[in-house]
């Protein structure tokens, strides 16, 4: 078990391209305004003209989209994994290790491990844009939601501020996102593979922890940034909060929608039958 840490720990710690790494506005892949909303632009323009053109596109049918869906899930799966690892063992190979999940001090560089993981995580949502052209693929429109482009379109612009004014907490939600997707795009991938797994409510489920466990850590992050030697990024880190205010407040209309009430129709078709 200790060769194991200490292979992964040099593997995804030390190694001297993550040990070395720093995020150098204009230099680093993807530094620049330009480039996020270039991303951005380009990603909800292509949404927008798919969606308009959807039924003059061809029919690709499941013999051809399901493999593409299983290696797309699947290497996220993988790298999900990847990142939630490589960003916990980073964090606890620095000083302070919990408070660094909530609080970076005031005077960090954007550089070593959390930021290198920080920087994969940022481009990693870029390559989930494929999730909304494979669903404008398969020509399942009614999966389209306003909650799933406004994640997608949004989460990128977030994860560059967090590089760009060091925001505090973003070790926190690496982990916790990382370890959420693991759990929804191993889903997806069993789906693509024709084993559809009995759990989709747990994904929906665990999406909206994360979402309440970040304002639960929001508390202390505060107390350190007012009352303790202060936090970096604080408004970078105001900016995220106030975002995923927006997705639990979105989560919870989907999850009221598609659970809640189709469970309450369901009890009343059984009372009906019952009477």
């Amino acid at each position: 078990m200790a060769s194991v840490y200490s292979t992964l720990t040099y593997w995804l710690v030390e190694h001297p391209k993550i040990a070395n790494f720093t995020w150098t506005e204009g230099e680093t892949l993807g530094s620049t305004v330009v480039f996020v909303s270039a991303a951005v632009s380009i990603y909800l323009s292509a949404t927008f003209i798919l969606r308009y053109v959807n039924n003059a596109l061809p029919s690709l049918g499941p013999r051809i989209l399901k493999p593409i869906t299983a290696l797309h899930s699947l290497v996220l799966c993988l790298l999900s994994l990847t990142m939630a690892v490589g960003c916990t063992l980073s964090l606890f190979s620095s000083h302070a290790r919990l408070l660094r999940a909530v609080c970076l001090p005031m005077d960090v560089k954007p550089s070593g491990p959390l930021f290198f993981w920080a920087q994969v995580f940022y481009l990693s949502k870029i390559l989930e844009f494929g999730d909304t052209i494979l669903i404008l693929l398969s020509k399942s429109i009614h999966r389209l939601s306003f909650l799933h482009v406004y994640h997608h379109a949004t989460v990128v612009i977030m994860c560059y501020i967090w590089l760009r004014t060091c925001a505090s907490m973003f070790p926190a939600g690496i982990m916790v996102n990382s370890t959420v997707h693991v759990i929804m795009y191993g889903y997806y991938f069993l789906c693509a593979v024709g084993s559809k797994p009995k759990w989709k409510r747990l994904v929906t489920d665990c999406q909206i922890v994360q979402f309440v466990f970040s304002f639960g850590i929001s508390g202390w992050m505060l107390q350190e940034h007012f009352f303790g030697s202060g936090c970096s990024g604080f408004w970078g880190s105001c900016f995220g909060g106030a975002f995923n205010a927006s997705l639990l407040a979105l989560f919870l209309n989907f999850y009221i929608k598609n659970y809640v009430k189709k469970t309450t129709l369901e009890s009343g078709e059984v009372g009906k039958k019952c009477d």
